[in-house]
């Protein structure tokens, strides 16, 4: 008789590859929403007030899955990007706003990344900031515009890398665990204005309107790539596997960004903050987070992590972007799609990442402008989360996949909450 052997125990290494092929666009969207102005923001917070603005982590993520995948389904049922819904079913002056506040906030964003970039380049390497400001924008425009969609999406996965030194980082400081855990799990309502503001800088960096028009913008352009490339709700008896998929991938993608930024905060918390350093204006302030597992090295670990995200960001940022303004002009968009088929697109995003550049070649602070463009995203956001939960409600939208009532009521609930967030910092 013939023994059966016991299926061979997967390595760390291939079950971290079996983890990336099965994730989709929700794990490129959760990574990029740490990119170097979530860094900055969440170190900002941890260095400020310490441990007690962990609970705003942890309380986006319910809220972050809903609207993601909301936005994803959207995609994935009509095979078009939030901007072209938008066109199609709001009136114009909506539209036309919210693609301008994504664009404001998203050039700002782009800008400040650059910026860092540049910065933490030039304190790892040498040679001028503004250089490697430049070299770091044209070569994400130049991927994103040459590089073939399927290996790029690759690429893009294994940038999500550099972000687990964070959780390295908490086994080795003098982590207060039981401060943290305090502060994470116990709401502390701030009382300031100042506190308020960071509130809403955390909320508009875990829950940003670029990352609703990326994750559909993407879901509909993978399904183009499919054999049966019709929208979803064109053939439904399909969608349950596709659903299944989305959910994973969306609770996947969110998980890892939020622990990360929890980590983060905790990291800022536990070595800045403890130390009396609670204003970061430099990255190398940013960086020396770092330092107890990277001693001298700190600022290499550092700026591999704000390069590495902030490669998968600003093709994120510049990507969504464009894909905003060609669906809200009805252009041919797409990643998949070659430089010469559409040339509107790509010479949007090439564009947004140029001005981008200009922001971060400018006088503006990058820190003050990556936390500005975090709170903008929390004023704008409130309006586009209700508008999309109202239209996964609808059948003339979705046919018969319409959303589940958890995720209509986790969408209004998301409203709610960055509307509220918004108010007490103007009214403090």
């Amino acid at each position: 008789m013939t023994k059966l052997r016991a299926p061979k125990k997967e390595s760390l290494p291939d079950q971290l590859r079996d983890l990336l092929r099965r994730s989709g666009p929700g794990l490129i969207t959760g990574a990029a929403d740490d990119d170097p102005s979530g860094i900055v923001t969440y170190s900002s917070a941890g260095a400020a007030f310490g441990y007690i603005l962990g609970w705003t982590v942890l309380l986006c993520l319910p809220f972050m899955v809903a609207v993601q995948e909301i936005s994803a389904r959207i995609g994935r049922v009509t095979g078009a990007g939030l901007a072209a819904t938008l066109r199609v079913h709001t009136p114009g002056w909506f539209c036309g706003s919210m693609v301008a506040i994504l664009v404001g906030a998203n050039v700002i964003n782009l800008g400040a990344d650059v910026s860092a970039m540049g910065n933490v380049a030039h304190l790892m390497v040498g040679g001028p900031a503004a250089a490697w400001a430049v070299a770091v924008a044209a070569i994400s425009a130049v991927c994103a515009i040459w590089i073939d969609y399927v290996i790029y999406v690759r690429v893009m996965k294994f940038l999500t890398l550099p972000l687990l030194a964070y959780f390295v980082l908490l086994l080795v400081v003098k982590t207060d665990w039981r401060g943290a855990a305090i502060g994470t799990f116990i709401p502390h309502v701030p009382t300031t204005r100042d506190a308020w503001t960071m509130v809403v800088a955390v909320l508009g960096t875990t829950i940003s309107p670029y990352l609703f028009f990326w994750q559909a913008a993407e879901e509909a352009e993978d399904e183009h790539l499919l054999a049966d490339p019709r929208p979803l709700r064109e053939h439904p008896r399909d969608a349950p596997p596709q659903m299944k998929r989305i959910g994973y991938d969306t609770w996947t993608g969110m998980i890892f960004s939020n622990a990360v930024a929890i980590a983060i905060m905790w990291g800022a918390a536990a070595t800045l903050h403890a130390h009396g350093i609670t204003n970061i204006e430099t990255a190398t302030q940013a960086a020396s987070a770092l330092k107890p597992i990277a001693g001298p090295y700190a600022m290499l670990l550092f700026g591999f992590g704000v390069i590495g995200t902030g490669m998968l960001a600003v093709p994120v940022l510049a990507g969504s972007v464009a894909y905003a303004v060609g669906e809200a002009r009805g252009w041919a968009v797409g990643l998949n799609r070659r430089a010469n088929e559409a040339r509107a697109f790509y010479s949007t995003l090439a564009a947004s990442t140029f001005i981008g550049l200009l922001i971060a070649l400018s006088p503006i602070d990058p820190v003050k402008a990556l936390i500005g463009s975090a709170v903008l995203n929390g004023v704008a956001a409130t309006p586009l989360i209700v508008t999309i939960t109202v239209f996964g409600m609808r059948k003339s939208i979705m046919g018969k996949l319409t959303l589940p009532k958890w995720l209509v009521a986790g969408g209004f609930a998301s409203a709610v909450l960055m509307g509220f967030a918004t108010v007490a910092m103007v009214v403090l």
